[in-house]
């Protein structure tokens, strides 16, 4: 059965789909190994046809032991990774020497398998198998927050920035915690394929479509208390009037709060200040705008509230570092999308 199954996969990754290996050691978790096969596994275009194929490997095939009570039973061998056209990394705990950051020779050997210039990404602390094979080396990079003090430790020569939920540094990608795998993955699906085949993954899937890259990975912020009153509710309004100046006394007043009030419950609750938060939400405007519509430049920046299109082409600079004829070149909206996915398809 194993046999069967393996020439199975193998002959899929001839049928023209962007190939992904999935590569598990002993101590994987589960939940890491199911976010790749969803997300990736959801993608497909128009016509509902697949648009991966996603094989599971090993460095032996076999069971490999799970952080759980159970195993999986990988069939593929490292072949596989020879194979792909992107390669994932999730986290395990038998993964290298803590004290020396080293890969033991049989996964080292594995990993040599990858082609030049296969896109490689990793989920919370893959990032330290990829650096240990010195695929990190000079490139900026994130892992775990628990896990950077040691990551820092071994592997110097690594731009470590912990703050983000994920990385890209040409082919190379990283991500935080379990969480930002879903959000690495629908990354690179939005990259290869476009906003509109990503949004729908995302809706299946039950989880938000983009959180950006530089997010925070973890904000410690107290709960607010239930004897006060929220600001949810100016919020909800200001969602519905971002085209407009909003001014810090005009969304106290939705809540009947002071000004200096209202600034500090907002920041409570949404971590931000109303004025970062407003820039934040108008930049994802703008993004839908860009995907979605034709709407020129002004028009996209006068309806998202940044009133000029030196003022959007600013945020958007800082927020992505790209341009709004950038953006939209890059991420069109469904209809684009599926013109692409058909290109895609139809070119292998």
């Amino acid at each position: 059965m194993a046999r069967v199954c393996k020439d199975r996969a193998m002959s899929a990754f001839a049928s023209g789909r962007h190939r992904v290996a999935v590569l598990v050691r002993h101590g994987m978790l589960p939940i890491e190994l199911g976010i790749v096969h969803r997300v990736f596994g959801q993608a497909k275009t128009a016509a509902g046809e697949p648009l991966y194929e996603v094989v599971t490997c090993a460095v032996e095939p076999g069971a490999i032991r799970t952080d759980a009570d159970f195993t999986i039973n990988v069939a593929h061998g490292p072949e596989a990774l020879a194979e792909a056209q992107t390669v994932v990394v999730p986290a395990a705990h038998e993964d290298y020497t803590p004290e020396e950051g080293r890969l033991d020779p049989p996964l080292a050997a594995a990993l040599a398998r990858i082609r030049p210039g296969t896109r490689v990404a990793s989920i919370c602390t893959g990032a330290f198998v990829l650096a240990a094979a010195g695929l990190l080396e000079g490139r900026r990079a994130t892992t775990h927050w628990r896990s950077t003090d040691d990551f820092r430790r071994l592997f110097p020569g690594v731009c470590l920035d912990p703050e983000v939920l994920y990385t890209e540094d040409g082919h190379v990608l990283t991500s935080a915690g379990v969480a930002s795998g879903v959000d690495l993955c629908l990354h690179m699906v939005r990259s290869d394929f476009g906003s509109g085949v990503a949004n729908e993954v995302a809706r299946s899937t039950v989880v938000p479509p983009h959180r950006e890259g530089g997010q925070a990975q973890y904000i410690q912020r107290p709960v607010p208390s239930r004897q006060f009153a929220t600001t949810g509710a100016a919020r909800a309004w200001a969602l519905e009037h971002l085209h407009r100046p909003l001014t810090l006394r005009e969304l106290a007043a939705r809540e009947s709060m002071s000004v200096r009030t209202f600034t500090r419950r907002f920041r409570e609750e949404a971590g931000l200040s109303p004025l970062q938060w407003l820039t934040q939400q108008r930049v994802e405007r703008a993004r839908q705008l860009l995907e979605d519509t034709d709407l020129s430049v002004d028009r996209v920046a006068a309806d998202a509230g940044f009133g000029t299109a030196a003022s959007l082409r600013q945020h958007l600079q800082v927020a992505l570092g790209v341009s709004p004829s950038q953006y939209r070149s890059t991420f069109r909206g469904p209809g684009a999308a599926d013109e692409r996915t058909e290109r895609a398809v139809s070119a292998v």
